[in-house]
């Protein structure tokens, strides 16, 4: 066989071993928290599921929200926390960014952004299961775990008192 038969690899920025390990970092976050069943799930720059874990006891549907949460961090290049308090008084604005990503827009804290040292982003996070701002905590925790840098920075100070 000639030297074109292999397939060239795609360069990659968030490895699967770093998106796992921000996963399971989240879900930890969580469990020592005492959060109810998280499901988390981390997205490349492109948008793509690179790893989906849910927790036993945690909801069919939160899978596509963390989903949502995630990508639309990434869509619009900042924390669905920032984005849900830039466009809170700017409904037909949300209900546009939604139904231009068919749906996978979900403006509530949980989907952080992935950033390297140099703050470019090379993914997103998205938690869902308890509290939004708990989601969020759970989040930041699994991106700084992994060595890298979320956004937002931090959680909201009084996450812990966030209810349903």
């Amino acid at each position: 066989m000639g030297g074109d038969y292999y397939v060239r690899h795609l360069a990659v920025e968030l490895p699967l071993a770093y998106a796992e390990r921000i996963a399971d970092a989240t879900l930890a976050a969580g469990r020592e928290a005492g959060l109810l069943p998280l499901t988390v799930v981390v997205l490349d720059a492109g948008g793509h599921i690179i790893v989906l874990k849910r927790e036993d006891g945690s909801g069919i549907l939160r899978a596509e929200i963390a989903r949502g949460k995630a990508h639309g961090a990434l869509g619009m290049g900042i924390g669905s926390r920032v984005i849900r308090d830039r466009l809170k008084e700017r409904p037909a604005f949300q209900s546009a960014i939604a139904a231009a990503s068919d749906g996978r827009f979900i403006p509530v804290p949980g989907g952080v952004l992935i950033c390297r040292a140099d703050g470019a982003v090379i993914g997103a996070v998205g938690v869902s299961g308890d509290a939004s701002d708990k989601d969020e905590y759970a989040a930041i925790a699994g991106v700084r775990a992994a060595g890298l840098t979320p956004h937002p920075d931090n959680p909201v100070e009084n996450w812990r008192d966030a209810g349903l």
